[in-house]
């Protein structure tokens, strides 16, 4: 009886033992893992940082919410205790943040060389990882610059832009108020999918259908498109051309990787636009300086042509030089593209710091933007800040990217600002009915709309 207790016992003091033993490697593992968390290899001495919590990073902190147009106090926090080079963690990727306009600026030239285009993963799986993103981004811009360019600007397209945004502000002033948002995406939406995939707004309500929906929807339009003779007789809008390369032997637009594509763009194309409207519209409300040089500049337009309803021209519009500024001061405070990103492809050495091959660099508009030694007084809304600076800032203005990848639209989204602005200032008025305060995290929304009554002069 004693000897079957005494095995009891010593098999529970061995269960405890196994048991504490176990306990104690999980508690190394765990307790190693945290540490390697906090403390990623690198060949070298990576910039200054927190990696957040295991897992989650710092994406609560980079997220949370603010209402003003500042740097995000994500950012400014870092600055203040990092310096302008700080190394973090989001979206499960380990990411250094730069605000040095030097850093930025020579990062953003070495495309191919240090760093390459960061793409969304999923993007990338759709098209295969043996395609790099050179290649994807080369081929996409070719055929993007057919349709947004500026030969195809100083064709129909300043023309369409005309026609739609006369029609969308006539329709505005015929309703008791507009939410600006909602119809600046519609507008928006429409001119740019009409350039894409040749889309007509009287024939279907694309815009207001669930993602899943508007992927099916293209996904039926590409596969009738292929099937149809239109297609192999003539290149009409941005799908016909995205068909012609899905002909071509060793090509990796996929029938899925070239719906994405064309819903992306569908999204940067409306997105990035109607917010720069919106707050245009805004900016111009709270400055009524601005918006009477403004309206003089465009006034006097009207005033040199022979025929005051004849259509904008290219030269027209290259020569309304205080809108432009208005345009650049409107998107240097918007700071619609919150980071920059770039993937490094090698170590690479700043500053004694070393950036490990693998880890995304984001480099940070805001800090540009806002930085007071290059913009006087930056929070202010001041478009004569941008007379004989357009032409040199580079380094201090990236609201279209920078180096290879400046946005091939850029132009695009230009003439329809300008040409929006014209005929609003010259032929209607408005006001604001209610909303319009923004939060940012750090994207900007307007929580509560932006509403306004559209008048006719």
């Amino acid at each position: 009886m004693r000897s079957v207790e005494s095995n009891r016992s010593q098999s529970c003091r061995e269960e405890f033992n196994l048991d504490k033993r176990c306990g104690q490697l999980e508690y190394r593992y765990i307790t190693h893992w945290i540490y390697r968390w906090r403390n990623p290899k690198c060949n070298g001495r990576l910039p200054p940082g927190s990696m957040g919590l295991p897992l989650l990073g710092e994406n609560l902190q980079f997220f949370t919410s603010y209402n003003s147009f500042g740097i995000p106090p994500f950012i400014e926090k870092r600055m203040q205790r990092y310096g302008p080079l700080f190394k973090t963690s989001l979206l499960g990727q380990r990411v250094v943040i730069s605000t040095d306009p030097e850093f930025n600026h020579y990062i953003l030239q070495q495309e191919g060389k240090l760093v390459e285009l960061w793409y969304m993963d999923s993007f990338m799986e759709l098209i295969g990882q043996q395609v790099s993103s050179n290649t994807v981004h080369r081929h996409v811009k070719s055929i993007v610059m057919n349709d947004f360019g500026v030969e195809s600007l100083k064709g129909t397209t300043i023309l369409d832009v005309e026609q739609m945004v006369r029609q969308t502000l006539l329709s505005w002033s015929r309703m008791e108020t507009i939410e600006v948002r909602m119809a600046t995406q519609n507008m928006a939406f429409e001119l740019g999918a009409k350039k894409l995939i040749s889309y007509d707004s009287t024939k279907s309500a694309f815009l207001v259908q669930a993602r899943k929906s508007v992927i099916k929807m293209l996904r039926d339009m590409l596969k009738e498109r292929r099937a149809s003779s239109i297609s192999k007789k003539s290149s009409d809008d941005f799908l016909d051309h995205v068909i012609q390369e899905m002909e071509k032997e060793g090509t990796f637009f996929t029938e899925e990787a070239s719906v994405q594509l064309i819903f992306a763009l569908i999204f940067a194309t409306f997105e990035t636009t109607s917010m720069a409207l919106i707050l245009a519209i805004k900016f111009l409300t709270d400055n009524p300086a601005v918006l009477n040089e403004l309206t003089e500049e465009h006034e006097a337009i009207l005033r040199r042509r022979r025929n005051m309803d004849s259509a904008i021209t290219w030269e027209k519009y290259r020569s309304m030089t205080f809108t432009l500024m208005v345009i650049h001061e409107v998107l240097r405070l918007a700071n619609i593209v919150t980071g920059i990103f770039r993937r490094a492809l090698k170590d690479i050495q700043i500053n004694g710091y070393t950036i490990p091959a693998g880890w995304t660099i984001m480099v940070c508009p805001f800090t540009l933007h806002l930085n007071p030694s290059k913009y006087g007084d930056p929070l202010a809304f001041n478009p004569w800040r941008w007379k004989g600076l357009a032409q040199n800032t580079s380094k201090n203005f990236i609201a279209f990217g920078g180096g290879k990848r400046s946005c091939v639209g850029a132009e695009y989204s230009k003439v329809v600002m300008a040409v929006f602005l014209h005929s609003l200032v010259t032929k209607h008025r408005w006001r604001i009915v209610e909303g319009g305060e923004i939060v940012r995290t750090p994207s900007l929304s307007f929580p509560n709309g932006f509403h306004i009554r559209v008048l006719e002069k």
